[in-house]
């Protein structure tokens, strides 16, 4: 079921797609819902600039929609993480977005990834060491080898790390309330990500929407 859900294009990127994505047995109860669990890989490979890896998706399910990160436009209460990444989006770069939804930003080549693409509603790293990781590695090994620049954000993003080399590389705490003062507030990640992307001589990232 998951394979076919996939587009087609990282089915052909990543041979072992379909064997990987047929071990993991998905519970009855998950969020966001089927049609948007891919729904970061919609955006074409070749387009691909900047992958910002992040945990799993939003406990509250008006808030997942398979874009890590990410909320609805229409949701009017901005989850706590997306705050303090716009907070840092606008100190670092002067972006101020009228609501959550990051989809301008899949649109210009920013990859929203989540180590784990699924949860349950209410419960946030419900769906772990169900056998997303190990696609989603797959998916980091596949990339790692193109001129992208990666933004690790957390502990579960960083143990992929050692997959990409360190000039690609922007490794930083994550956004949530619990741990974005420890660190996150002040790493300009989105200026840093232009300047790597200038060193692969790739064009730069608008980060205005």
């Amino acid at each position: 079921m998951l394979y076919e859900k996939l587009p087609s294009q990282w089915q052909e990127a990543i041979p072992d797609s379909k064997r990987l994505l047929s071990r993991i047995d998905l519970p009855k109860l998950r969020i966001p819902e089927d049609g948007l669990i891919f729904k970061a890989f919609e955006l074409p490979i070749e387009s691909i600039k900047v992958v910002i890896l992040g945990q799993d998706p939003y406990p509250t399910p008006e808030h997942a929609m398979g874009l890590a990160f990410s909320a609805p436009s229409d949701v009017k209460k901005i989850p706590p993480t997306l705050k303090n990444i716009f907070k840092e989006l606008s100190e670092d770069v002067g972006v101020i977005p009228s609501n959550g939804n990051l989809s301008p930003l899949q649109n210009r080549g920013v990859f929203l990834l989540n180590r784990v693409l699924t949860t349950t509603p209410h419960l946030s790293q419900a769906h772990t060491n169900i056998g997303w990781e190990i696609f989603i590695e797959a998916v980091i090994k596949f990339l790692s080898q193109r001129p992208v620049v990666f933004i690790l954000w957390g502990k579960s993003a960083q143990e992929l790390a050692p997959l990409i080399d360190r000039s690609k590389l922007i490794i930083g705490v994550h956004p949530s309330p619990l741990s974005a003062y420890r660190g996150f507030f002040g790493s300009k990640p989105f200026s840093e990500a232009n300047a790597k992307l200038a060193k692969l001589g790739v064009t730069a990232i608008d980060w205005k929407f």
